[in-house]
C-alpha cells in the first residue's frame, strides 16, 4: 500500500477509503457482516473508515467494530445533516456542533475523531461560528483535524481567509463527488484544494452503481432487474457504454477502470470505496496497483471531457437558491416598482 499525505496535517492515508454509508443496517447490512467487511479492508492495508451522524447507526456498527483496533484507524465522520425533526439538530451552529460531537463520541466508542467534517454548507450560520466552535474541539483534543464536504471554490477560500485573520483552526480536507461521470469539481475546487493544500477524499468514485460494470447492457434490461431505477437521465447510461468496450481493450473490469481514473488525480488523496459484501471489496482491492496509461486516459476524456459533468448524483448538494424560486427572485411588488 502506497500512502498520501492528507493535506498538510501530517497524517498518512490510505488512497482507498472504506466509506461506512452502507454499513447502515437499514442499508440491509447486518453489522456482523459490517465488522467482517471492516476488518477485511484494515488487514489490506486501508486505514481509512469515513462516516457520518446522518448514516443511521453506521458509527455504531463502526465503533464497534473497531474495539481493540482503533489506533490503526484515521476515523473520520461528519456532522451537519438532521439527525432527527428538531431544526437545532442540524447545521453548523456551535449549539448543534458541540452536542453532535459528543454523540458521535458515544456512538464511536472512541475518545477523539481524527477527521471531523462539515457534511454539508450551512448558509444560516457565521463560518466564523463554525471555525471558532471546531477550533475549540480541537485544543480539547476531542478532535484531531477538520475539512468539509461539497464545498464550492469560493466556499474553501472564505473559509480560509477567515481562519486566517482571525486565528482559527482551518479546514484541512475536502470531499467532493468525483468520478469519470463526474468532473465538474474539475475546474475550481481541485485546483482550489490543490492550491491550498488541501486533503480531498471523493466520494462516488463508481457513480453510484453505474461504474460498476453492470450497466453495460440495454437500458430497459437494467429497468427490468430493477437496477439504477433512481436515475433518469439516459446520457449517464449511454456514457458507460462508451466505457465498457475502453475498459475491455485495457483488459481491466469497468471498476478497477473506474477507481484508477479517480486516484490518479494529483488533487485527489482518497477514494471513498462503498463495499456492500467481502466480494464487492475484493474487486476492488484486486484494482488497487492499477495505473491507467496516458492513452488510456485520453481516450477517457474524449468521452467524457475534463471538468464536465454528465447529468448529476442523486445526493450531490445542491445550494438552497437552486431549490427555493424565492431565493432567485425579487418580491413582485419590488419588481413592479422597479
Amino acid at each position: 500500500m502506497q500512502y498520501r499525505t492528507l493535506g498538510r496535517t501530517g497524517i498518512k492515508v490510505s488512497p482507498y477509503a472504506l466509506g461506512a454509508l452502507t454499513f447502515a443496517t437499514a442499508m440491509g447490512n447486518d453489522p456482523a457482516d459490517s465488522a467482517r467487511i471492516i476488518h477485511k479492508a484494515l488487514d489490506s492495508g486501508i486505514n481509512v473508515i469515513d462516516t457520518a451522524d446522518a448514516y443511521g447507526d453506521s458509527e455504531e456498527v463502526v465503533g464497534k467494530a473497531l474495539q481493540g483496533r482503533r489506533d490503526d484507524v484515521v476515523l473520520a465522520t461528519k456532522f451537519s445533516r438532521p439527525t432527527g425533526q428538531d431544526p437545532n439538530r442540524q447545521g453548523a451552529s456551535r449549539r448543534w456542533i458541540v452536542t453532535a460531537v459528543e454523540n458521535s463520541l458515544r456512538r464511536l466508542r472512541t475518545d477523539r475523531i481524527d477527521l471531523y467534517q462539515l457534511h454539508l454548507p450551512d448558509p444560516d450560520t457565521d463560518v466564523e461560528e463554525t471555525l471558532a466552535a471546531l477550533t475549540d474541539l480541537i485544543r480539547s483534543g476531542k478532535v484531531r483535524a477538520i475539512g468539509a464536504s461539497h464545498s464550492s471554490a469560493a466556499d474553501i477560500i472564505e473559509a480560509r481567509w477567515i481562519a486566517e485573520r482571525r486565528g482559527l483552526a482551518r479546514f484541512h480536507t475536502e470531499q467532493p463527488a468525483y468520478s469519470i461521470l463526474n468532473r465538474g469539481v474539475e475546474r475550481e475546487v481541485l485546483p482550489t484544494a490543490q492550491r491550498f493544500g488541501l486533503g480531498t477524499l471523493v466520494w462516488g468514485p463508481l457513480g453510484q452503481g453505474l461504474l460498476t460494470g453492470r450497466a453495460g447492457r440495454d437500458h430497459n434490461d437494467l429497468r427490468r432487474a430493477g437496477l439504477f431505477r433512481h436515475l433518469t437521465d439516459e446520457r449517464r447510461l449511454d456514457v458507460v457504454q462508451q466505457l465498457v468496450p475502453l475498459a475491455a481493450e485495457a483488459g481491466l473490469p469497468m471498476t478497477h477502470l473506474a477507481m484508477a481514473f479517480t486516484i490518479a488525480h494529483p488533487g485527489v488523496t482518497c477514494a471513498l470505496l462503498g463495499a456492500r459484501t467481502e466480494a464487492h471489496l475484493d474487486d476492488l482491492l484486486a484494482g488497487l496497483d492499477v495505473a491507467l496509461s496516458d492513452d488510456v486516459l485520453d481516450r477517457i476524456d474524449e468521452i467524457v471531457p475534463p471538468g464536465t459533468d454528465v447529468g448529476a448524483l442523486d445526493q450531490a448538494y445542491r445550494p438552497p437558491a437552486l431549490e427555493d424560486s424565492r431565493l432567485r427572485r425579487r418580491p413582485l411588488a419590488a419588481r413592479a416598482a422597479a
